[in-house]
Order: structure tokens, then sequence, then C-alpha cells
């Protein structure tokens, strides 16, 4: 009898739809196998009272995970893969990369309010996001809004928004999607006005590196484009040596057998944004990526990033 398949999951209610989802693609691949949900508290969970970049964001909500794979307490981790880190652990890789959902990101306008875009905002109004990556883009096309820190999963930011003052929010779409609150979304924001973060709208599933059984059973779930386009993305971070608290932003996509690979750069207040592009085979898309971060570093990111990377900055980023 074959050994049962335990995947560990975060327990907010998008990390248990993304495991489910999981879940239930395997088990349709493989309706004899047995396969259970293990539930793990990660530091990001623990700690809801901080911004993020003022707790660090390296394995922020993962590194517990990864902790039980290595222990062999679970067989394989499902992260959100904006939330995995660009370097794996010894001992770990991924396993899979599944389709990709909406990459954007959405404006939601208070209930009150009735806004129906960014551009109605007026001067002064006041959006929350828990992104610098968010804020940088956003103060780049309105200098004048106010930004908001907020924590939280998405049924809390939401309840946070209705409960505020604020003018509106920014979230991902895919988050959204998945938990069925389209009603909410008021604005589908252009890449070209805010690109999204690293891997956004794609799964990772984590597996042992050693682990052959794993590797077979999540062939089926592996997306190539989505898989292509987000290693171009995460070498591209990789390079610049950036996370999710550090205003980085990117979108792979693949075309007749093109990856197309946009990224920007920029600083807290938007006021010095760096943007890119390149194309080339989806087969070379890891040096695509560090081709890219290359451009952005020769066009002042790393002068930026070095500016947001000082202490004082680190403690200005919430």
């Amino acid at each position: 009898m074959p050994e049962k398949i335990r995947i560990g999951t975060r327990s907010s209610a998008l990390a248990l739809w993304q495991s489910t989802f999981i879940k239930d693609q395997l088990g349709i691949q493989y309706p004899d196998e047995t396969i259970e949900i293990i539930h793990i508290k990660t530091k990001g969970d623990k700690i809801l009272d901080s911004p993020l970049s003022k707790i660090g964001d390296k394995g922020l909500f993962t590194k517990e995970l990864e902790v039980a794979l290595i222990d062999n307490r679970i067989d394989l981790a499902v992260h959100s893969l904006k939330d995995l880190t660009t370097t794996l652990p010894d001992g770990l890789t991924l396993g899979a990369v599944t389709v990709r959902e909406d990459i954007r990101d959405v404006f939601i306008t208070h209930l009150s309010k009735n806004y129906n875009g960014l551009e109605e905002l007026p001067d002064g109004a006041t959006i929350a996001t828990g992104s610098l990556r968010r804020k940088c883009q956003l103060l780049a096309f309105r200098p004048d809004l106010n930004i908001q820190d907020i924590r939280g999963n998405i049924n809390t930011r939401l309840q946070k928004l209705d409960e505020s003052k604020w003018d509106g929010m920014l979230l991902a779409s895919a988050g959204l999607l998945r938990m069925g609150w389209h009603d909410r979304m008021t604005q589908v924001i252009d890449p070209k006005i805010v690109l999204p973060a690293v891997g956004q709208g794609a799964l990772g599933v984590e597996i042992r590196q050693n682990d052959d059984r794993m590797t077979g059973l999540l062939t089926p779930l592996n997306d190539y484009k989505t898989r292509q386009s987000t290693t171009a993305e995460r070498a591209l971070l990789r390079h610049l040596e950036g996370g999710c608290q550090i205003p980085i932003g990117a979108w792979g996509r693949i075309f007749d057998d093109t990856l197309y690979l946009d990224a920007m750069a920029g600083s807290l207040d938007g006021a010095n944004v760096v943007r890119g592009r390149i194309s080339g085979k989806p087969g070379d898309a890891a040096d695509l990526g560090i081709n890219l971060a290359e451009e952005l570093l020769s066009k002042g990111a790393d002068k930026i990033l070095r500016t947001i990377r000082k202490p004082e900055n680190q403690k200005y980023n919430g």
C-alpha cells in the first residue's frame, strides 16, 4: 500500500484554497492515493501587528513549512510563489509551478465612496497596501496619494477597509478571484501602471530534492509557460538581491514561443523608478532575467537599492 501524500500549508483561507487545489489536482491524477493536508503556522501568520518590512521578509511565510519538509513531517509544501525565496534551502526544490491566475493588482474602492478607478481619486486620497512595490508604483503614478500600511489575510483587509475612512485598497487579483471576491474588484490595474510581484498569481509546490516519488507525481501539475515565465522573474529578483519588501516588480509571459519580461525597481517614495524589457527564447528564461537585472542596475537601480538597504531606510519601510 503506497504511503499517503502529506501536504503542508498555512492556515489562512487563501492558503487552504491553494493546498486544496493541489490536493484535488493530485486526486484527479492519482485517485487511489491518500492525501492529507497538514496545517503549519509561519512567522508571518504569528506577527500581525507590524509592517512586513519591519520584521524581515526572507522566508516570512515559508520557513516553518520548509523545516517540516526537511524533517520529513510533510511531503510537499504549497506556497504562493511570490512568497517563496528565490534561493531555496539546501535539499529543497520546486517540484511544480501551476498554471497562473491573473497576474495584475486590483483597486478596491471603499463601499461608501464608489470610485471607479485610481484616476477618480481626489487629491490626497488614502490607499491601503502592505506592499512597498505597490506603494512605490502608486506614488509614481499619483504622487499626491497617502499610503496606509495594512496587514492580514484578504477577509481581514477587506473588513479593515470597510471599517476605515480610507478611500480604497490594493490587492492581488489572483487571491480575490480564488476566494470568490469578484464583486469587490473595482478596477484591474494595467501592468504599465503597477507591475506585479515576482511570481504573482502562480502556485509553487516545494519538495525534497531527492524525493523521486513526489517529483514524478507532480509532473502533470507543471505548467511550462508559467514555469519559464516565473523562472525569468525569479532570476531577475535573485540577481538584484531583492525581497518581497523591496520595490521590485516583474512580469514574464510567453507568446508565439517568445518570452517577454518587463521589470521595475523604484525608490520608496516613487520619485525614482527604473523600468526595462527584454525578450528571448523561453528556454533561456534564467539568462533573460539576469540580463534584464543587469540592465536595470546600469540604469540606476543599483543606487536605488543601496539607498533602500541603508539601516535608517529599513526602519522607514512601513
